[in-house]
C-alpha cells in the first residue's frame, strides 16, 4: 500500500520548487548534467566509501518502505490478538498455544510465546527479547544513519561544483559566451546540493527512524502481552495492562520529541 503522507509531500515540494522558479524563468536551471553527475555521483561514491556492504545493501528495500506501507499489525489488532491468546491460556492452558504459533507470520511474537510454553523465568523472557529490540533498533538506525550522512554529503559536493563553476568563469573570463554556461554549473550544483538534503535525504532518514520507533513499540507491547499471558492473567486483565502500557509509552514518547 502507496504511503500517502510521503507521497503528498514530494508531490507537493517538485511542484513548489518548480512553481516557484517557473514564475521566476528559470525552469531551464533545474537539469544541468554535469552538476547532477558531481552531485549525486559524488554523494553516491562517498557513502560506499563509508558503508560496509552488510549495511548498505539493505538500504534499497528500506527506501521502499518510505513510499511503501509494509503490511503489519497495528497495536489494536495486536491487542486483540493477545487477548485471545489469554482467553485459550486460561481456558485450555498455555500449552494449547503451541497450535497457534506455526499461523504466525510475525517471528519476534512466536519465539515469545514459545519461551513461554517452554516455561521460561519471565524475566529471562523478557531479556531474551529486549535484546531482540536492541538489536534491531541497531540494525535500523545503522539503514537511516546512511540516509541521514548523505543529506550531510550532498551540500558539500553541491560546494565543490560551485567552485568549479567558479574556476570555470574565472578561465573564461576573457570569454562572456562562456560565462553563463560555467555559472550554470555553479548555481544548478548547489541547487542540487541543498534541496536533495532537505527534501529527500534527511526526511526519508526522519521517516524511517519513524517506522523503527512505531515498530519496536509495538514490540514492546507483545512483550508485556506474553509475559502477563505467562503470569495466568485473564483476558480483561491482559487488556487494560495494554492498553495503560500503551498510553504510557506513547506519552513518554511525546515528552521525549
Amino acid at each position: 500500500m502507496i504511503d500517502l503522507m510521503s507521497l503528498l509531500g514530494l508531490t507537493l515540494g517538485v511542484g513548489a520548487i518548480y512553481i516557484v522558479m517557473y514564475w521566476g524563468g528559470t525552469v531551464h536551471l533545474l537539469w544541468h548534467k554535469d552538476a547532477f553527475v558531481l552531485v549525486f555521483g559524488g554523494t553516491f561514491a562517498s557513502i560506499m566509501i563509508a558503508t560496509p556492504w552488510s549495511i548498505f545493501k539493505n538500504v534499497p528495500r528500506a527506501l521502499m518502505n518510505v513510499f511503501f506501507l509494509r503490511a503489519t499489525l497495528t497495536p489494536r489488532q495486536v491487542i486483540t490478538l493477545l487477548v485471545g491468546y489469554a482467553e485459550k491460556s486460561k481456558r485450555s492452558g498455555i500449552g494449547s498455544l503451541q497450535e497457534d504459533v506455526g499461523q504466525l507470520k510475525d517471528r519476534f511474537l512466536s519465539d515469545g510465546i514459545m519461551m513461554a510454553i517452554d516455561g521460561l523465568d519471565t524475566e529471562l523472557i523478557r531479556e531474551n527479547l529486549m535484546k531482540e529490540i536492541i538489536f534491531i533498533r541497531k540494525r535500523h538506525y545503522q539503514v537511516s544513519n546512511v540516509v541521514r550522512t548523505m543529506g550531510t554529503f550532498a551540500p558539500i559536493f553541491g560546494l565543490l561544483a560551485t567552485l568549479l563553476g567558479v574556476v570555470q568563469v574565472l578561465r573564461g573570463i576573457s570569454d562572456p559566451k562562456s560565462l553563463g554556461a560555467s555559472m550554470a554549473i555553479a548555481v544548478t550544483g548547489t541547487f542540487y546540493g541543498i534541496c536533495s538534503a532537505n527534501f529527500l535525504f534527511l526526511p526519508v532518514a526522519n521517516k524511517l527512524e519513524a517506522h523503527t520507533e512505531s515498530e519496536l513499540l509495538l514490540k514492546e507491547v507483545i512483550i508485556e502481552g506474553i509475559l502477563s499471558i505467562q503470569q495466568g492473567d485473564i483476558p480483561l486483565i491482559v487488556s487494560r495492562k495494554l492498553q495503560a502500557f500503551l498510553a504510557y509509552q506513547l506519552r513518554e514518547k511525546r515528552k521525549s520529541s
